[in-house]
């Protein structure tokens, strides 16, 4: 009896100790991602000659180049997660960013660039299988507060990030925020190679095949295919703003002024609630229904969205972007918590490769579309196109997920309020 007591203490402190050492670990990483994410329209426009159309299509591509390389690798990258372990992926994304990321600081046209991109999206993967590594080590109880709380690790990173290569861009160039970005993500290596426990009991390559397609394996499929859609809408939602986001902020500020720093300032904003907001709404839907956290994302999404295409004040444009990480601190956590209760924990990483695939897509999309609405409406029609964008989807959720419906607390959840 004893013996089983120290096992299940054991178990209950290494997973809260990985929680720890990942929350660590995505924040480096969300720093250093956010670091060089704000500017990459800024840094495109250093390496040529442009129109305005041009380095609004380009930088739509350099953005979307990465995501378009991860839609395809996550699969099957998630299955040799599932063969072979977590960690392992963690160790590979890491090191594999940290040297391509320190290179594109060296390129010296922008083609250069996109193909960098392009490479990285083939090492990409290492806030998605620090997700999936929790989800498969915490209790069930208790995998909406981790999950939010491991959001805010990235979501801190991104906060800081865009003010620190703000910085570096203003003082030195924006070439050394890419640099810097390698550098730390060498530090994140070593953090996961060293501190990381997983128990991990590996799937082997027949036992797979036998299974048959992973969809098959879990009890409601179609919700299942509707959260990685929603995953898909959500993330175009956001980063059909983000390569504009500086050039927006340019315009706002009539081409004068400390621009880069306060790109990166408004960039962080929505880090900030999100901050606050994330591990209260996962605990909330541990108690009382993670749809409801998921419905009121949509809701406040939606009505945060349309005014910031419609400011004139760089004031009002902070304010509303600090809204918006409200409804992120809902909507990410809330799917990944749903996808993690309705999937069997022998296919976590599957499911999260998969998850990751759908958002890797929807960067793309939404960097391309957000270049194409810009280029025909002006920057203020990508936060209208937005809007519209997430209320068709919560109207698609609503309509094909009727499980979103229907929620109550889950007695486990307040049963095991002291694991």
């Amino acid at each position: 009896m004893r013996e089983a007591t120290n096992v299940g203490t054991r178990k209950t402190e290494q997973w809260r100790r990985n929680l720890a050492v990942l929350w660590l670990g995505t924040f480096i990483a969300g720093m250093g991602f956010s670091e060089i994410m704000p500017f990459i329209s800024l840094y495109v426009d250093d390496l040529g000659h442009f129109t305005r159309g041009q380095l609004t299509m380009y930088s739509g591509v350099t953005y979307a180049a990465t995501f378009l390389v991860i839609a395809v690798v996550s699969p099957l990258w998630g299955k040799l997660a599932d063969r072979k372990g977590r960690k392992l992926m963690l160790l590979r994304s890491s090191l594999g960013m940290a040297v391509v990321i320190g290179m594109m600081g060296f390129v010296t046209n922008v083609w250069q660039l996109i193909g960098l991109r392009f490479l990285q999206g083939f090492f990409a993967g290492y806030i998605p299988n620090a997700s999936a590594l929790i989800a498969a080590e915490t209790p069930k109880a208790k995998s909406g507060n981790a999950l939010g709380i491991l959001t805010t690790g990235y979501v801190s990173g991104n906060l800081i990030g865009p003010v620190l290569g703000g910085i570096l861009a203003q003082v030195f160039s924006i070439r050394w925020t890419f640099i810097l970005t390698g550098i730390f993500l060498i530090i994140v290596f070593f953090l996961s190679a060293t501190l990381v426990h997983e128990h991990f009991t590996p799937v082997s390559k027949a036992a797979q095949a036998q299974a048959g397609f992973w969809l098959k394996q879990v009890k409601n499929p179609t919700l299942i295919v509707v959260l990685l859609v929603s995953t898909m809408f959500i993330q175009m939602g956001n980063n059909s703003i983000t390569p504009i986001i500086s050039l927006y902020v340019r315009e706002l500020m009539h081409h004068t002024g400390p621009i880069t720093l306060v790109a990166g300032i408004i960039a962080a904003l929505p880090g900030i609630s999100t901050l606050m907001a994330a591990p209260k709404l996962g605990e909330y839907g541990d108690r009382h229904g993670t749809q409801r956290v998921l419905i009121f994302g949509y809701i406040f999404a939606v009505l945060m969205y349309f005014p910031q295409g419609f400011v004139t004040s760089i004031w009002l444009l902070g304010l509303l972007r600090f809204m918006i990480g409200i409804s992120d601190g809902a909507l990410f956590p809330a799917v990944q918590t749903m996808l993690t209760k309705n999937a069997p924990q022998s296919l976590t990483g599957t499911v999260f490769s998969w998850n990751q695939s759908f958002q890797a897509l929807g960067s793309m999309l939404g960097a391309m579309l957000g270049g194409v609405v810009a280029n025909w409406f002006d920057y203020s029609g990508v936060f209208t196109f937005t809007a519209i964008t997430l209320l068709l989807n919560f109207l698609l959720l609503w309509w094909l997920a009727p499980e979103i419906r229907h929620w109550r607390g889950s007695s486990a959840t307040r049963s095991n309020a002291n694991d």
